[in-house]
């Protein structure tokens, strides 16, 4: 009896609640809406260390955070400041890898390196426990939460921006025109930056200059999603005297940066397959002589005589053109489903290791996106996620999050481990 006592209360001991109390593993039979049972399942990683605190830990963890945390987080963790975010309820092993990682040195941020900097790893653990198990802030009201500005459909938006290009380069980017390019089967990224050196006058062109200058970077892109989107389809226009076959076997020197039969798998490099021959005459004459200037493209054409471009233009001219690896721009509860899959359903994470953004702080949230972006914090994942936000998204998804109802989630051992 005294064995089976002893072992009982080993397993109540380290049961840590996220939600405001340590309760003994039996809990994990109990359902409610408001705490989540999550098994963990005991092991020797420092990872988990604060999973696994003491009612003990986490009343120590409340004096280390009076010292050293109250006065930005709050003793009760929720946060009252621009920019600090909330931290009660969160996830316990989460808090303690952070805190070890500003400690560190490796989020770097001074005024939480400098809080933490003294402080033994013992106390990180049961400050971490001690945040986790209070209850989580309430969600903020919608009436409260500014989103981000209602997204027209991108596709509609940027067809409606390039109502303009039609006429020279045909419906739906298809050109008719001799020496005119088509605009289908181009990345947008590679798009979007032709048009920009356009504006800037890299690329001399006065009539196109003329055009997007009152455009925004905003309807770039869109422009540049509408002609991605688009059936790719060769130009309607002549074929010139060159040689296909021919040019199939100068062009083998081309695939290296435009792929094979001109179909590049780089966004920034353009796809030539089923582009107007003339104007892929002129372009190359253009890098050959240094009127149009791009140093990847000065060398290769650099020894090309006029029957070779011409047979270069007619291969692939002749080329079945092939859409980009392009989709429809996400909406927010889009992009929620994704971020769910890590961070919970409706931010509410069941991972100790992944920080929950329900009931989180808008600026906070906007932030820590704007942070993945620019790699001031580190994280593949979420670097590639938050690459392809806009603004808007940004917004719109820390709204999203603000909004949601924060719920607990009790870590318990299970019964046998």
């Amino acid at each position: 009896m005294k064995r089976r006592a002893r072992k009982f209360y080993w397993i109540a001991s380290v049961a840590v609640v996220a939600a405001g109390v340590v309760i003994a593993a039996m809990v994990r039979y109990s359902t409610s809406e408001e705490t989540q049972p999550v098994s963990v399942t005991p092991g020797k990683s420092d990872d988990l260390r604060a999973v696994y605190a003491s009612a003990l830990e986490v009343a120590e963890g409340k004096h280390v955070a009076e010292a050293s945390c109250a006065r930005c987080h709050g003793l009760d963790g929720v946060s009252k400041t621009k920019g600090i975010p909330h931290i009660a309820g969160q996830r316990p092993a989460y808090l303690h890898l952070e805190l070890r990682a500003y400690q560190t040195g490796v989020r770097g941020e001074k005024a939480m390196d400098g809080a933490v900097k003294y402080l033994s790893d013992d106390a990180l653990v049961q400050v971490a426990a001690y945040y986790a198990s209070l209850d989580p802030p309430q969600p903020i009201p919608a009436s409260a939460v500014k989103s981000g500005p209602a997204k027209p459909d991108p596709v509609q938006a940027g067809k409606d921006a390039a109502a303009g290009c039609a006429g020279c380069h045909g419906e739906g980017g298809v050109s008719k025109i001799p020496g005119m390019p088509s605009l289908v089967g181009l990345h947008p990224k590679y798009l979007v930056a032709a048009m920009k050196a356009y504006k800037s006058g890299d690329r001399k062109h006065d009539l196109m200059k003329t055009f997007l200058m009152p455009k925004s970077d905003s309807e770039l892109e869109n422009i540049a999603l509408y002609y991605a989107l688009q059936k790719p389809e060769r130009a309607k226009t002549p074929p010139i005297s060159g040689k296909p076959e021919s040019g199939e076997a100068a062009a083998a020197a081309c695939a290296g940066c435009h792929g094979n039969q001109g179909v590049s798998g780089n966004p920034v490099t353009p796809s030539l397959a089923g582009q107007d021959a003339q104007y892929l005459v002129t372009a190359i004459k253009a890098y050959k002589d240094g009127s149009r200037k791009d140093e990847t493209m000065t060398g290769p054409v650099a020894a090309l005589d006029d029957n070779t471009i011409n047979d270069l233009a007619a291969f692939y001219a002749a080329q079945t053109p092939k859409p980009p690896n392009v989709r429809m721009p996400l909406t927010t509860a889009e992009w929620a489903q994704k971020c769910d899959r890590c961070h919970g359903i409706n931010g509410n994470s069941t991972d100790p290791l992944t920080p929950a953004l329900a009931g989180q702080r808008v600026d906070y949230l906007e932030k820590v996106l704007h942070d993945y972006r620019t790699r001031a914090r580190k994280s593949p994942p979420m670097a590639a996620m938050s690459d392809v936000l806009d603004e808007a998204d940004i917004e719109n998804l820390a709204a999203h999050y603000a909004r949601q109802k924060a719920r607990a989630v009790v870590f318990v051992i299970p019964l046998g481990k």
